[in-house]
């Protein structure tokens, strides 16, 4: 059976989905050296954002299949380290959504009425109405910095509160911001135009530190900022010092660069226009349910052998599409396969040429299936469609992927791949039946109509008298059954092809007596 440590608090559905297929340990509040040494028993391990999962860990994970956040980020996880060794890395990009969209907006209508402090002004005895005077968000502007889920519902909302909403976001088009009614702008032309900013973007290199005493100073004077989105995309002593100079009115933060916030941090020396919380963007009830349910699933999914939605290390590769395109990804993966033992050699270079329909599917995925085929032969168990790409580069192959809508021959379009190895370059084309059936249809140019089996053996001999006759026969003398035979060729008494299916694997003295045969020039034994 297998088992599954969970590392963080999470909610208990989460434990109960879990419960459904593993064995479930939750201990929580592991020193980094208790979780590397025990990890190894485990195939999967579920956290939030208190446990530390380096490579170290990673690596002493030798069961490890995947990896659990529950939450949107994975900034406690060595996401290079999972993939490299084929380690799933999953998260809940959409449980914390309303959530944390909801506690910007909170920290919006905090700072714009005074809230915090007319609270704390209340309950000590007074009542000082004109002191907290506050300003309506109706009307204003307000400058929204990434439009990814959670940064897409506050504009949803703040639209209809009637803010005039725009927003920088490098990778929305102008028709997705109209249909949000959204205006877009560069992020300098935000920060001077906004009277309210909220910040939704991950924490990146390109992103830390994003906003400085520079980028401060172009806000309008009675502008004010909010950030749920993650600590370090702000300069902290800069906002500080912005604060306290009069340079902009107001900041709200849920998030900082170090957690929990540390006592010597500028910001708790700011005296004025400051609301801070300890990261509770996502601390809802139900954000609590929905990420561990989500997360749980995906988990028990994997375990189950079923593909995951959310993964975060395999390249445009979500469970939608491996549903859609599930035999075109077994075609890929087995024409790999394939070409990796006919190749010979050590190969340097292949082709992915998706042509027809083909040339119409998300190519990604194609490829990463094709390369899993490809280096299955030498890696067994150890390669996915996790470490596939990793793994090829490592090895120097280097991938051209080629688009041609034009298949005459097949409707449904095909798939060809050409590889080049130490031995030569060799091809092959599949494609895919109405009803889901895989063909082969061409080895080196040479036409054929093979079923993908289980055993297989592929010939390239001359077309000559007699070659069908003696193979036959030597493979009755070693007991070895043929299934179906295929003849492929190009000319008469010409170079040719033959692929028999067999119902037992070709014994490595055998393949020796079959390439003693006259005219026979290659011979592969093939395991699928």
């Amino acid at each position: 059976m297998t088992k599954v440590l969970v590392s963080d608090t999470v909610d208990q559905s989460g434990i109960e989905i879990l419960s459904q297929v593993s064995q479930v340990d939750q201990r929580v509040g592991l020193s980094p050296e208790k979780l590397k040494a025990i990890i190894g028993g485990y195939d999967a391990l579920m956290i939030r954002s208190g446990t530390q999962v380096t490579s170290e860990v990673i690596e002493a994970g030798e069961k490890l299949r995947i990896i659990g956040r529950a939450g949107v980020g994975v900034d406690n996880v060595d996401v290079k380290a999972a993939t490299k060794r084929g380690v799933i890395v999953v998260n809940s990009p959409g449980g914390n959504t309303i959530a944390a969209a909801e506690h910007a907006l909170a920290l919006l209508l905090s700072l714009s009425r005074h809230i915090p402090k007319a609270h704390a002004s209340t309950i000590s005895g007074a009542w000082d109405r004109k002191k907290f005077v506050g300003n309506e968000l109706y009307k204003k502007t307000l400058g929204v910095v990434g439009l990814g889920k959670i940064g897409s519902h506050v504009a949803k909302v703040a639209n209809a509160m009637g803010m005039d909403v725009m927003a920088f976001d490098p990778f929305v088009s102008s028709e997705r911001a109209l249909q949000m009614q959204v205006r877009l702008g560069s992020i300098e032309d935000l920060f001077q135009q906004a009277d309210f900013i909220t910040l939704h973007l991950p924490r990146t290199p390109e992103t830390e530190n994003l906003v400085d005493l520079k980028l401060l100073s172009t806000m309008k004077k009675n502008a004010r900022l909010v950030n749920c989105a993650r600590g370090g995309i702000i300069n902290e002593s800069d906002l500080a010092e912005a604060l306290n100079t009069g340079v902009i009115t107001g900041a709200a933060l849920d998030v900082y660069a170090e957690e929990p916030l540390n006592t010597n941090s500028p910001l708790l020396k700011v005296e004025n226009g400051l609301i801070l919380t300890p990261h509770l963007g996502a601390s809802t009830e139900e954000a609590q349910e929905n990420v561990a349910l989500d997360v749980a699933e995906q988990i028990r999914d994997v375990l189950l052998g079923l593909p995951a939605r959310s993964a975060v290390n395999i390249p445009g590769l979500s469970a939608e599409i491996m549903d859609s395109l599930k035999p075109h990804l077994q075609l890929a993966e087995t024409l790999g396969l394939l070409l990796s033992q006919v190749s010979g050699g050590q190969i340097q270079k292949i082709e992915v040429r998706l042509q027809g329909e083909f040339a119409h599917h998300p190519s990604q995925p194609l490829v990463v299936a094709t390369l899993k085929g490809l280096l299955s032969c030498a890696l067994g168990d150890r390669i996915n469609y996790v470490n596939a790409s990793l793994e090829a580069q490592g090895r120097g192959i280097s991938i051209d992927e080629v688009k041609d809508e034009v298949s005459p021959d097949f409707p449904g379009g095909s798939l060809q791949l050409t590889a080049v190895a130490d031995g030569g370059s060799h091809s092959l084309v599949g494609t895919v039946l109405a009803e889901g059936a895989l063909r082969i249809s061409s080895i080196d140019e040479f036409p054929i109509n093979v079923s993908p089996s289980r055993y297989m053996l592929f010939t390239r001999h001359r077309d000559m008298p007699g070659i069908i006759g003696k193979l036959g026969s030597l493979l009755g003398t070693h007991n070895v059954n043929i299934a179906a035979m295929q003849v492929g060729r190009k000319i008469v008494r010409g170079e040719a092809v033959m692929v028999l299916s067999v119902d037992d694997p070709i014994p490595a003295q055998l393949l020796t007596s079959i390439l003693s045969v006259e005219g026979i020039n290659q011979a592969h034994s093939i395991t699928l």
